[in-house]
């Protein structure tokens, strides 16, 4: 019975998890539609503003001055009604104008066919602009006969200019509006570019801890096996030196175990890591191999990504002789650059092994991620040498 309660209640706690998982994202929708109508309004009211000012700067222009002074002796009524039907008409020809390239936004791309888009939609333009002046004049004719005589005369010619500028308006508001919707779709179109570089970075790391993870999984059995039997021994031969070889094979899991998943760690702890990897080596290879270690106390409090000394050390190991004639030495130590160097002397195997180097790639890899400082390898006839950023 208690399973049961308790399946139940986490079934009660993922379906209310879910709902509000659900309403948060229908008020995000929400909050996201609301913007972008604010935005569409204040889009329409800043073109039909710019029309209604274009139409009394073109008219200002066209008219002489005897029909203006006829225009501003008619009554205030008969002036207000003019400009409601001047405003009416741009919103009209903003609209329209709108219209005609949401369709065509559907229809022909400006990426794909500009100088098509430009044609058709130009000539949509023109067409629509003379479609609405035709049903003005005729509005004009049918329903304002009787107030001809309060209206000031106007000539063909500033009415075939008034036709013009009509035209202009309409394709200005035309050119605004694209261009404004260039604008958008370069932005959308630089997000979209900047979240796939983030995509790409965050699987560039994904594949880095893979090849950690790999990379552990690759060294670890080998390591395990061959401390296991380095112990056994010990075991046999002096308790007390295996019980301590026991100590630091422990504290050399821990570590891994424990910071396996962290991007970084502190160089103190890397040290004592360090410390107790070094006791299994020496124990398990003898005086094969010497390690200098010279650090400046003031950097220890810096970081760096964790298993990173065991990669070099493992790499020196791997690709060298290690005799008690002739030792191995790996000299570690820091710089002034901030930077911790590890460099070893190269007694290069008569066999060499097959080299992947997955080690060093991993760490140039987490490093491209936490840091603009990158590592360095240098190589000369007597020695390898890796240097790797300290992070603060």
């Amino acid at each position: 019975m208690r399973n049961i309660f308790q399946q139940d209640n986490r079934f009660i706690q993922e379906v209310n998890g879910n709902l509000v998982f659900c309403l948060l994202k229908m008020m995000r929708n929400q909050e996201e539609t609301v913007h972008v109508k604010g935005k569409s309004k204040a889009k329409r009211f800043i073109l039909v503003a710019f029309t209604f000012i274009c139409s009394y700067v073109t008219s200002f222009t066209i008219f002489p001055y005897a029909y203006w002074k006829s225009y501003f002796g008619m009554p205030i009524f008969s002036l207000v009604i003019d400009v409601l039907i001047n405003l009416v008409f741009c919103l009209v020809i903003v609209e329209l104008s709108l219209f005609i390239d949401h369709i065509l936004n559907k229809k022909i791309s400006w990426i794909t066919h500009p100088i098509r888009r430009l044609l058709v939609q130009t000539l949509l333009h023109i067409l629509g602009t003379l479609f609405l002046i035709i049903c003005l004049v005729f509005l004009y004719y049918v329903f304002g006969k009787q107030n001809t005589n309060q209206s000031p005369y106007v000539g063909l010619r500033e009415g075939l200019y008034t036709v013009i500028a009509v035209i202009l308006w309409a394709l200005m508001v035309s050119g605004l509006n694209t261009g404004y919707y260039l604008l958008v779709n370069w932005k959308t179109a630089t997000m979209t570019a900047a979240a796939y570089k983030i995509k790409a970075a965050e699987h560039k790391q994904l594949a880095a801890e893979i090849e950690l993870q790999a990379l552990k999984l690759q060294l670890d059995p080998h390591f395990v096996f061959n401390n296991l039997s380095v112990l056994s021994e010990l075991i046999l031969k002096d308790q007390q030196l295996g019980y301590a070889y026991t100590e630091n094979f422990t504290k050399v899991y821990r570590y891994l175990l424990v910071n396996s998943k962290k991007k970084l760690v502190p160089l103190s702890e890397e040290l004592k890591f360090l410390d107790a990897y070094l006791f299994l080596i020496h124990n398990r290879m003898g005086s094969g191999s010497v390690f200098q270690i010279n650090i400046d106390e003031s950097k220890l409090n810096m970081l760096i990504p964790p298993i990173t000394l065991q990669i070099f050390i493992e790499n020196a190991l791997k690709y060298n002789r290690t005799e008690e004639e002739d030792p191995l030495v790996v000299h570690i130590y820091s710089n002034d650059q901030d930077e911790l160097v590890v460099s070893n002397s190269l007694l290069p195997l008569i066999k060499k092994p097959h080299s992947t180097g997955i080690g060093l790639k991993n760490i140039i890899s987490r490093y491209a991620l936490l840091s603009d400082r990158v590592p360095s390898v240098e190589q000369s006839d007597k020695t390898f040498t890796v240097k790797v950023p300290l992070i603060t």
